[in-house]
């Protein structure tokens, strides 16, 4: 017996050390991509940097920065004005545009770009009816802005991404104390006064985050902009990639782009690094809403609703109406390959990714190591890196890889088995649990942090060890988060393209792929329905967010 008492604290801590392990393996499996990308841009093939910086990097950079500054601006402004009316302001359709202001999360950005060229091109309604009412014949008799232009590529991004920024400014202005406000009007404040000096800087914090995650977006998007033929950094590591053949060149444009994401994440951090804001007491008084009658409450209304107009009512239904034009499609056999290898790809990717970030989380949380506090953080910067920087970071060691093992297995069997990582979906499923591991990772952080520690301690006491005390304590009362992180990174699987358009195998089309070929040649009538199907799935995450940040 006392030999059995000596060796349980060896079993328990190798049983730790397995965990940690487990948990520093996943951790690097994450980060690897990003270290590749370095690699391969400090060492490649053939250097063309010299060529690139002089050539074709400095009008990338410029427009890059030219959209991110625009969506930056109109995130801002759009989010947070009407986050601002929401929480502060009562007036006709109010509970309905609380919630109805977060659907354009579901809606892609290349889908809203799509139906924004449908409706303002020159054959389609806007300038039709133009021409008609003023009895103009040809382009030449008017002048109309042009359509595929930067500022189109802005006004998509932003009607798409303005929700970031509602969502995070709504909760910080509603989570300010009404006793604040009272104040500041008793001080003589009108309400531009209390937005101005009360309400925005202490939700200054929470917009920039959401400012942050909007232009991260954007720098990510490849969809919305090629069709707009915008040439920014994302559109340049495909060109070099794939028109020019030179992996090294995509990889230090990919290198600038990852500069820039990390530096947002950076300047992100600092901005709120120093703003403390802290309850008055143990309870507050929640805001009062002031009523909006009349003409004012109106105005308030169409404010709320032009956004969402915008980047929700304007891409659903010109996809609903192509959609109508050929109800054939539905049933197309090319929409129902893409279908299932969807639901299987991301089914799976998101399966993988959540059972990951548990492991990750629970092992370094084990493990007690100094280690997981930034190391944790670390595994985040997957989500901010754009899909085409994880793509140039998995493919190329992947082909490598892939091809060696086929040269080792013909050697040893003399039958050649083909390409089984990178021409099967393996290679497409792991990118998007790099991608998609930070938001996994975060839910499941902060509900074990929800977890009182004496459960726990009570399990092990009981004789659970460390998978017993998961499975018996943590995972029923974290059931709701796992569920809610498991559909969220899978409807940003469904909706990623640059990584899906890089990894996939050849001939295997998904339905983000599927809208992207279709509406790039043209055919919106039989892009529409798997348009529509994106958009659906997408409504479902949004619902349970809504839900989940009801007030």
């Amino acid at each position: 017996m006392s030999e059995q008492i000596r060796q349980l604290p060896r079993r328990l801590s190798l049983r730790l050390d397995l965990w940690s392990l487990g948990a520093l393996l996943i951790a690097a499996l994450v980060l690897a991509p990003v270290v590749s990308v370095v690699w391969i841009a400090f060492h490649p093939t053939e250097n063309i940097w010299p060529h690139l910086a002089q050539s074709v990097l400095p009008r990338y950079l410029r427009t890059t920065f030219l959209l991110m500054a625009m969506v930056a601006g109109l995130t801002a402004c759009i989010g947070t004005g009407a986050a601002w009316l929401v929480s502060m302001y009562d007036f006709p359709g109010r509970r309905w545009l609380d919630h109805a202001l977060l659907f354009p999360l579901a809606i892609p950005a290349y889908v809203g770009a799509y139906a924004l060229v449908d409706v303002l091109d020159y054959g389609g309604p806007v300038q039709g009816a133009l021409r008609a009412a003023m009895g103009w014949t040809s382009a030449r008799d008017y002048w109309f802005p042009e359509t595929r232009s930067l500022w189109a590529a802005g006004l998509v991004l932003s009607a798409a991404l303005y929700p970031y920024v509602y969502l995070l400014a709504r909760a910080a202005f509603r989570e300010q104390s009404g006793c604040t406000y009272e104040v500041a009007r008793a001080l003589g404040q009108g309400p531009w006064g209390l937005f101005r000096r009360v309400g925005l800087p202490m939700a200054r914090p929470a917009i920039a985050a959401g400012v942050a995650l909007a232009m991260m977006e954007t720098l990510a998007d490849y969809g919305s902009i090629s069709y707009f033929g915008v040439q920014t950094l994302t559109a340049g590591i495909f060109s070099t990639w794939l028109d020019g053949g030179n992996a090294g060149g995509a990889a230090q444009i990919a290198c600038v782009l990852l500069g820039l994401i990390v530096t947002l994440v950076a300047l992100e951090r600092v901005s709120r690094r120093n703003a403390r804001f802290h309850r008055v007491g143990r309870s507050q008084r929640p805001i009062a809403r002031t009523q909006l009658q009349g003409r004012q409450g109106w105005i308030a209304f169409a404010l709320c609703l032009f956004p969402f107009a915008c980047g929700f009512l304007l891409p659903v239904g010109v996809m609903l109406f192509h959609a109508s034009e050929a109800p054939a499609q539905w049933l197309a056999p090319g929409l129902l390959v893409a279908l299932k290898n969807t639901l299987l790809v991301a089914g799976l990717a998101s399966l993988a990714t959540v059972a990951a970030a548990l492991l990750a989380v629970y092992g370094l949380r084990l493990s007690g190591h100094a280690a997981g506090r930034w190391l944790l953080p670390l595994t985040t910067l997957g989500y901010a890196t754009p899909g085409a920087v994880l793509a140039v970071g998995l493919l190329i060691p992947l082909a490598a890889l892939d091809h060696r093992l086929a040269d080792g297995i013909e050697a040893l069997t003399g039958s050649d088995p083909g390409l089984m990582i990178t021409g099967t979906a393996f290679a497409l499923g792991l990118a998007y649990l790099v991608r998609f591991f930070g938001v996994a990772q975060g839910a499941v952080e902060s509900a074990f942090g929800r977890v009182s520690p004496s459960l726990p301690m009570a399990a092990r006491s009981l004789g659970r060890g460390p998978g017993g005390a998961l499975r018996a304590v943590y995972l029923p009362m974290m059931r709701g988060s796992v569920l809610t992180a498991l559909l969220v990174v899978f409807v940003d699987c469904v909706k990623e393209l640059p990584a899906t358009l890089l990894l996939r195998p050849f001939n295997y089309n998904t339905l983000s792929t599927r809208v992207f070929e279709l509406a790039s040649l043209e055919r919106l009538s039989e892009a529409a329905p798997a348009a529509l199907l994106v958009m659906g799935i997408g409504l479902a995450a949004v619902a349970v967010l809504a839900r989940t940040n009801r007030a």
